[in-house]
């Protein structure tokens, strides 16, 4: 992907972030808290895999 192509897309996504943040505070509030919960669960189960390894 050509790199103009890149950074119109990362400026339309801030922007988007922006928007969304100042707009909608509670959705972006959860939506934000889903993707911790997301990764945390990711982690969580990394961490029992590799325990699991070691057992």
């Amino acid at each position: 992907m050509p790199v103009v192509i890149k950074k119109i897309l990362a400026w339309g996504f801030l922007a988007f972030l922006i928007y969304f943040m100042a707009f909608r505070p509670d959705g972006a509030a959860q939506l934000f808290r889903g993707i911790g919960a997301a990764l945390m669960a990711i982690a969580q189960g990394l961490g029992d895999f590799l325990t699991g390894l070691m057992t």
